[in-house]
């Protein structure tokens, strides 16, 4: 069953939130589109644009370049690769993020930001076009509510404000 689509965001909104790192990064049409390794896999894999260290204790923000268009009743699930957790604790700062159907409409674009804390006392890097985190798309269910909803403007954090 089919229920969502990756494409990119524009450059514009890449390049602003590549910030000073957009020079060093893949242009945002090269970036892969996230996909599975195998028939088997549940994870849709996302590449690094850039070269990022996360410092020791510290966190760092990873722009994808990306964002997912999907049906409603369904929300994608980011999860850091199994390799940087068990490695390195690497984890994301919201410990698993939402993606939610209506997020790729958002002013930014729906672009998908990834967020990684690093609690180890060394630095670690991850590399331009090296896997990082995957996705996994999840069915939900809703429910009785008045069904009185907010519009979604913006992007992180911005339902409820």
């Amino acid at each position: 069953m089919k229920i969502a689509k990756f494409t990119h965001v524009s450059e514009t909104q890449y390049a602003e939130a590549m910030g000073e790192r957009l020079a060093d990064a893949v242009p945002v049409a090269e970036i892969p589109l996230p996909k599975r390794a195998t028939a088997g896999s549940a994870g849709y894999d996302f590449v690094s644009p850039a070269e990022t260290v996360i410092p020791a204790g510290g966190s760092a923000l990873i722009p994808t370049g990306i964002r997912a268009e999907m049906e409603p009743g369904w929300v994608l699930m980011l999860f850091p690769r199994s390799s940087l957790g068990f490695k390195h604790g690497v984890r994301l700062s919201n410990t698993a993020g939402i993606i939610d159907s209506d997020y790729a409409f958002a002013k930014n674009e729906g672009h998908i930001m990834v967020k990684l804390r690093n609690p180890s006392d060394d630095p670690v890097t991850i590399g331009r076009g090296e896997r990082f985190c995957q996705g996994i798309f999840l069915p939900y269910g809703t429910a009785e509510e008045s069904g009185e909803f907010a519009e979604r403007t913006g992007g992180f954090g911005s339902t409820g404000q």
